[in-house]
Formats: C-alpha cells, structure tokens, sequence
C-alpha cells in the first residue's frame, strides 16, 4: 500500500550462504561500492546503481524530492540528451526504469550480457552530469501530480494508507508520502532538485550491483573505466530522526469515495537495524508469516474462510526499513460485518499469539516457506541485485544476504510470543477505518478516462 515503493520486493526472502555463489566487492577510490554476483545460466546480465537518499531524507517543504528527482535524471547531460538514455538502452534490446522509496533511489537496466559496458557509461554520465532545465521540470511536474492522482487521489486504499502514516508518527519522517504532498509538489523548483542532487548524486553515495553472466574482475575493470573519474562529495551524515514514544492508542476515520470499507492497524516496532536483540527481528518476521504466510496462515484460514469475518485480510512487517517501523495488519470485512466487529477480530488473533505458543507444526511450516521462497528467487538475477543494493544501501551491509535463511530457521515459538507480547501493545497501536463514502457518476467517469499508467 506504500505509494512508488514496491514495498513486495523490500521484503523478499534472501538465500543462504551454501545455496549459490557469494557477492564480491571492489570499492573505487572516489568511494564507489561494486558489488558483483556471477550467475551464468543466462546470457543476461543487470545492472543497478542505488544512492543513499530517499523520502526519509527530505525536510519539509521539498518532500517528493527524491522522487521528482528520479524522473528528472531521464532529462539528458551535455553528451546524452533528453531521451537519449532511454533511446540507447532500448536500442541496445534493454529493459530500464527507476523507483523510489523511503530509504534509497535506484536505477536498473537488464540487458545482454555482452552490452553492460553501455549501461555504465550513461549512468556514469547522468550521476555529476545531469541537466535539470526549467521546460523538463514543469513537464515532469504534470507527470508527477497525475501519478499522485492516480496512486492517492483516486486511490481509497492509498489515501487511507498516507493519513494513517502521517498520523501514526509524530516525528519520524516515515510520516511523509514518498511521492511527496501536494502543496511540496506544486512548488519545486530547479534549485531544489539541483540541490538535492549535488548534495546527495555521488560515487562516495551510491552503490553498483550487477548480477549475471559477467566475470567480477571484467566488472570492476568496467567499473572503474566509467566511474573513477567522478569526484567525491563531502556527505554529511543525517541527524538523528528518532521517532518519540507513542503514549497511546491513535484512531482515525478516513471518508473518502470508496466501495467497501477497511481497516488497517499498525504497531510501533523496530526493524533489523535498530531492535535491541537481533532476533526480534526475525522473530516479528516470522510473526507475519504466522499471520499472513499463504492460504495456510491464520489470517486467511481463520478470518476469511473460517469464521467469514473478512473477504481480505494480511499482515506485513518491514524487517530491512532503515528506521523503526510498523507491524501492520489490515483486512476488508465481509458484507454483514462492522469495522469494530473486524478490529475486535484483529486484536484477538494478536491476543492468540501472546497468550500462546505456536505450534511447531505450523512454525516448521512458515520456515519451509522461506526457504522455497528464497530457492524461488534465485531464478531472478533483478531480485538477486535488489537484495544487495537495498541491505548495503540502508546500512545493513550486503553480507546480510546470506544470513537470511538461518536466522529466520533458528526463531522458537517462545521467540515469537516474546516479540508479541513486547511490541503489540494497545499503547503503540495506531487505527484507520475507511468509511466508504458515495462514489459520483462523475468522479467514476474522470478515473475511467485515465488508463495510461
């Protein structure tokens, strides 16, 4: 539900260590981390460049920054052209895009393995040589507002998704759309986006991951070819954005044109890089499989076609999130249900979890999951360099890959009532009902008219 983000692809299981071929890396002198995993069963390789900077970066007054930004670095440099990176790339049978997210902006090309070198001269290019002219900013500025409508505005479920964030934290800066709000939008500037990308566009600020039939030393050899000539930055760290105690349970209604209603609930926990025991974090995680881990899980096999409470309902938990997070639960309930009656039957399969240790049946399970999910994901060269770029980018360290599997493997049932019992407390829990509101003739037909996204 979180806007620009493929929030699927942040949580994805990572394999173990025996189960293929390691990373190796190779840092320039300008800073510059490359990253290179070998994967020849494909004649096809792909590149991705990630910079440290994201929505949690921003201040107020330019949130979106980051992500308007992405879409300018598309706008030419004095040797490429507006246009001329795509142009090349697809010239070249190559596939390339961008996202954004809370932590970390990232560019990709998949391409044929033998044409790597053409990605990395026009990304070497556009990192301290970018254009950013007036005429391309307010084009992309339309761009920008229609995306924010077609993805908030019109959207139930992501309007609701933006009021609860910014309700649920006082002070992080989680609390702010990755897309940026209207009023921020609406008035960037070129000197904004100038600013942000000197200070943040950098070698000594970003990451290259490529994954594919290449061999690690001819990578690097490209790498330093393209890239060494970039000059530093001097990347002054963030302050500290620590989010102050919640003191209470926070509720909201959000009324908006919609069809049917929905609940989402989010406790304040921490994540991988913050939590005061390693394992709670991994234990949170399995704690959302126990909840939402397949059609075998408790949400879907007790709420949906159990009990017939919800038509939907799932679990989420962003283990790898720079900053403490939220343990989220939402659903839809079923026609002749109430929000109330959905919430009471949330906050009671929480209760379960605390008052009682799961199964080791159904805690083997969840374990068989991960481990399948990750052998799944070996087959994606993308998904294999997004788990490096993201865990290296939000400060993990990319050697996080291989420990996955075996940390997930070594969680108890008494670990996961512990996490329960510790973070889902009603003092830390935030709510936001969707009050569905009546959907105008009018307003139906401007969505219809809208379908190039």
């Amino acid at each position: 539900m979180k806007a620009i983000l493929l929030m699927a692809m942040l949580c994805l299981p990572i394999l173990s260590a025996n189960a293929e071929p390691k990373a190796t890396e190779h840092v320039l002198a300008n800073g510059l981390k490359v990253l290179v995993k070998e994967d020849h069963r494909s004649p096809v390789v792909v590149s991705q460049v990630w910079y440290k900077v994201g929505s949690s970066y921003e201040p107020g007054g330019i949130t979106g920054i980051s992500h308007m930004l992405e879409h300018m670095m598309f706008k030419g440099t004095d040797k490429h052209p507006a246009g001329e990176f795509s142009r090349i790339i697809a010239e070249n049978g190559g596939d390339e895009n961008a996202f954004t997210g809370q932590d970390y902006t990232a560019y990709f090309q998949t391409m044929a393995a033998d044409k790597l070198a053409v990605s990395l001269e026009l990304e070497a290019d556009r990192m301290r040589n970018l254009h950013l002219l007036p005429e391309e900013l307010k084009k992309e500025l339309q761009v920008v507002t229609e995306e924010r409508r077609m993805r908030t505005e019109d959207n139930p479920q992501g309007k609701m998704q933006e009021h609860f964030n910014a309700m649920a934290y006082s002070n992080s800066p989680y609390k702010h759309p990755v897309i940026g709000w209207p009023a921020d939008i609406a008035n960037y500037t070129v000197a904004d986006a100038q600013d942000w990308y000197q200070r943040w566009y950098a070698p000594n600020n970003a990451t290259l991951v490529v994954v594919g039939d290449v061999k690690a030393e001819d990578v690097f050899a490209l790498a330093e070819k393209n890239f060494s000539a970039l000059k530093a930055s001097d990347i002054k760290p963030l302050k500290p954005q620590n989010e102050i105690e919640q003191l209470g349970l926070r509720r909201m209604t959000v009324k908006v044109p919609a069809k049917l209603p929905s609940i989402v609930m989010g406790y304040k926990v921490p994540v991988l890089k913050t939590a005061e025991k390693e394992w709670e974090a991994y234990a949170l995680e399995v704690l959302a499989g126990v909840l939402d881990g397949g059609s075998s899980a408790r949400l879907s096999s007790g709420l949906v076609r159990g009990k017939q409470i919800a038509v939907a309902a799932g679990a989420g938990y962003g283990l790898t999130s720079r900053l403490p997070d939220l343990f989220e639960l939402e659903a839809t309930p079923a026609e002749d249900k109430t929000l109330l009656q959905m919430e009471t039957a949330l906050k009671a399969e929480v209760t379960k979890l605390q008052k009682t240790l799961v199964s080791d049946e159904e805690l083997q399970r969840i374990k068989a999951q991960v481990l399948a999910s990750a052998v799944y994901e070996r087959d994606s060269n993308f998904y294999q360099a997004m788990q490096l770029g993201m865990l290296e980018t939000v400060g993990l360290g990319w050697q996080k890959a291989d420990e996955y599997v075996a940390k997930v493997n070594q969680v108890t049932a008494a670990q996961v009532q512990e996490v329960a019992i510790k973070y889902l407390i009603e003092d830390h829990l935030n709510i936001a009902y969707l009050e569905p509101q009546a959907i105008n003739k009018a307003t139906a037909a401007k969505k219809g008219g809208h379908n190039e996204f």
